[in-house]
């Protein structure tokens, strides 16, 4: 018996399938290439080179900023959100950030908490996964150093104002972080009208790019005010052991991944020539069926905004009678439909969900490469999985 055609709806996690342009630049630099940046002069050498410029241009393009030096390119968001959290804040200092965001936001700062007494306020969101401008400006103190705010959730899929909260937080003295794991590649964004000061995304989620990357921009005008966190060799001022102070050398010791970057190259080109926009309006389409199709299936809940428009395409549920992880596992065995199970390393979002004693949710996250066809293979199958819970 052939066994049923996999259908990935786990993009928020990473994205699958890539553009086959991306599968074809990394072969190519793994079999032609193969050599690292910034430390020779033969040709592969500075192929290389060429490489990671076009990576840090490509990025820059897509999201507006004005400097491609400031695009700091590092190993996944995660990385980049700690080097701007713990190159910014200082002992003692305070920090405002949202129930909504993600651990690799929510980890570094306990550890400041804990090691460094920095104070933290968590604002919180209403009942569709929304925070208030407001409530974030009346978080904010005369000595609040870092205001980092979660673009789109990957639980709920709402997506903050973030324009609105830049404008806040651009009349203090605080620096403005947004985390776009979950928006860049997915939703247009420019760094200008948001105000960031700072910007950190993967390169392996909405970019289409390969795991291994992530990247950081850093505004123009605060880079004195960002320690690196990592410290080594650049290729530059070799005849120094003190870190070169310029960008992006300053905040990237070490070899790139080649092979993740030239991936990276060819899948912003990708974005490029299709446009974010186009690719924006295809996950609002699908968003809006996979809405649509789960609440017409008895016993389901549905988590976060229910206007489209308010949204990415990332959808969390809770079915009655099961729990995540185990129609998690239903799904794919049965059906080769692969979801995401559990708090997605949001707790605190699902705390204000009140999914915890549930086990989280189950959350579907269509990409790119999606059809109406796999939403409609996976909503009947869940339907299916439902109805036995029901009887």
């Amino acid at each position: 018996m052939t066994p049923p055609r996999r259908i990935y709806l786990d993009n928020a996690a990473t994205t699958w399938p890539k553009p086959e342009a991306v599968y074809d630049a990394v072969d190519h630099y793994q079999r032609e290439i193969g050599a690292p940046n910034g430390r020779s002069g033969y040709r592969e050498a500075q192929e290389s080179n060429r490489i990671v410029e076009r990576a840090r241009q490509g990025v820059a393009e897509l999201i507006g900023a004005e400097d491609p030096s400031h695009i700091i390119l590092g190993l996944n968001c995660s990385d980049m959100l700690n080097m701007a959290i713990r190159g910014v804040v200082r002992p003692g200092d305070h920090v405002v950030t949202t129930v909504c965001d993600h651990n690799s936001v929510l980890r570094p700062l306990r550890m400041l908490r804990e090691t460094a007494d920095v104070e933290v306020t968590y604002v919180p969101c209403d009942s569709q996964g929304f925070v208030s401008p407001d409530d974030v400006k009346s978080a904010i103190r005369p000595g609040t150093r870092l205001v980092a705010v979660n673009h789109a959730s990957n639980v709920t899929g709402a997506i903050q104002p973030i324009e609105e909260i830049g404008r806040i937080v651009r009349m203090t003295d605080a620096l403005y972080l947004v985390d776009a794991a979950q928006s860049l590649g997915h939703v247009p964004l420019d760094v200008q009208t948001t105000h960031a000061d700072l910007l950190a995304a993967p390169g392996h989620k909405g970019l289409l790019g390969p795991l291994g990357t992530g990247i950081l921009y850093i505004r123009t005008g605060i880079e004195n005010e960002v320690q690196p966190l990592r410290y080594g060799g650049t290729g530059t001022q070799s005849d120094e052991d003190r870190q070169p102070d310029v960008l992006p050398q300053k905040f990237e010791p070490g070899n790139h991944n080649l092979v993740g970057l030239a991936g990276l190259v060819a899948a912003t080109a990708f974005l490029q020539e299709e446009t974010i926009e186009s690719i924006h309006a295809h996950h609002t389409i699908l968003g809006r069926q996979l809405i649509e199709e789960l609440s017409e299936i008895d016993g389901v809940t549905i988590y976060g905004p229910k206007a489209t428009a308010e949204r990415t395409s990332v959808v969390s549920i809770t079915v009655d009678g099961y729990e995540p992880q185990e129609l998690a596992a239903i799904l794919d065995s049965t059906y080769r439909i692969q979801t995401r199970a559990g708090f997605q390393c949001a707790p605190r979002m699902h705390e204000a969900l009140g999914t915890v004693p549930l086990g989280g949710t189950l959350r579907f996250s269509p990409g790119y490469a999606t059809t109406p066809d796999d939403i409609s293979r996976a909503t009947a199958a869940l339907q299916e999985v439902a109805a036995i819970a029901i009887k």
